[in-house]
């Protein structure tokens, strides 16, 4: 019994000595054949070559954007982490092509599939499939984020305010009182927006918030209980726009099921990157299926017919003067930052606000049904 105990304590030390090996290395078993060439091969015959067997309208619909989105962010991954660059392995066979990685992590993130999914058709392991998809979404967001994760330009704020105009109502979303935006606000780096409703000038942007919200300058909410047919009036107009956000992150959900997906089983910087990719990508597909012409539309200055809602919004174009001063640690320009501070959470603006856009709105759709 004795010798018997001796002899297994020498196995275990000998094995826990040995060096672990992993890969195509002399004394591991053998990887089991996936043929991923080949089905490489036609993936590449599937979508990828000047007659391919899908068409366009089938690859729009599985990938969720057109080839030219596509083949640029291959291009660009390809350039910036030589992993999605096909090359041999330790056991000098061709590894996976750009289009299968991609593709792999393109379909987890449309489709939420799991990692041991992308096997049948990329040829991918779930280790493989996972490292795919965290790569795709750190390049990802090191590549475009600077573009298509900033602030708003003059250009997209003309074009907010265009739509807006059209609709009756200032910008349309519904933020957190943590928010970024609002530290900017604060410290006098946003752009000056400045408005007039109700023969009144505001010089804060605002924002459609329920009632959970504080009475600040920057949000309009809606009005409880109303009686009046202009309260009436205008709660139904606040309620409906303020869906506008949850319809935006609706489809974001359907364009990308990831995310409406269970997060356990994700680390929390992966699913950080997760959601940035997301929104990326959608802004990108949004961006490439944009009209060449849209920016020549708003800058007209031509009505429509019978438009009843006046131009009531203007873009701060530059330095005035009179704007709003940087943040310092001198009194004078701590001043300005109490001052901007105060402005911003001003309940009797708030009130006066609501009230002017009751009357503006009843003004522009009373005669209306309610």
């Amino acid at each position: 019994m004795c010798v018997t105990n001796v002899v297994v304590v020498a196995a275990v030390a000998e094995s826990a000595n040995q060096t672990r090996r992993r890969g195509s290395r002399p004394g591991r078993a053998p990887n089991e054949e996936q043929f991923r060439e080949d089905r490489g091969k036609n993936m590449m015959e599937d979508y990828f070559v000047e007659r391919p067997v899908f068409k366009e309208w089938e690859f729009r619909t599985r990938y969720k954007m057109s080839h030219n989105v596509f083949n640029r962010i291959s291009g660009d991954l390809c350039h910036y982490d030589r992993y999605f660059v096909q090359k041999l392995d330790a056991a000098k066979k061709v590894g996976l092509l750009p289009e299968q990685k991609i593709t792999c992590a393109l379909r987890m993130l449309a489709y939420g599939a799991g990692a041991y999914q992308c096997a049948e058709y990329c040829r991918m392991v779930k280790s493989t499939s996972i490292e795919a998809i965290q790569r795709f979404t750190r390049g990802i967001v090191n590549l475009y984020s600077v573009d298509y994760l900033r602030a708003p330009t003059l250009a997209d704020l003309k074009r907010l305010l265009a739509k807006a105009e059209r609709r009756g109502t200032c910008n349309d979303l519904n933020v957190l009182a943590k928010s970024m935006l609002f530290n900017e606000l604060t410290a006098g780096r946003a752009p000056k927006i400045q408005f007039q409703v109700n023969n009144r000038t505001y010089n804060l942007g605002y924002y459609l918030a329920d009632g959970i919200y504080p009475r600040w300058a920057t949000f309009v909410k809606s009005i409880p209980k109303p009686t009046r047919p202009k309260d009436l009036k205008f709660s139904q107009a606040q309620e409906g726009y303020r869906k506008d956000v949850e319809r935006c992150f609706g489809i974001l959900q359907s364009r990308f099921s990831i995310v409406r997906g269970a997060a356990r089983g994700w680390h929390k910087e992966d699913i950080r990157y997760i959601m940035l990719t997301c929104i990326i990508l959608h802004n990108k597909i949004v961006e490439n299926e944009r009209p060449d012409d849209i920016d020549e539309e708003l800058d007209s200055d031509e009505e429509e017919e019978n438009n009843m809602r006046p131009r009531v919004a203007t873009v701060w174009e530059g330095s005035t003067g009179d704007d709003f001063e940087p943040v310092g640690r001198d009194v004078h320009n701590f001043n300005g930052f109490m001052d901007r501070y105060n402005a911003i959470r001003c309940e009797n603006t708030h009130s006066n606000l609501q009230a002017d856009l009751v009357e503006h709105l009843w003004k522009i759709q009373g005669n209306m049904e309610v």
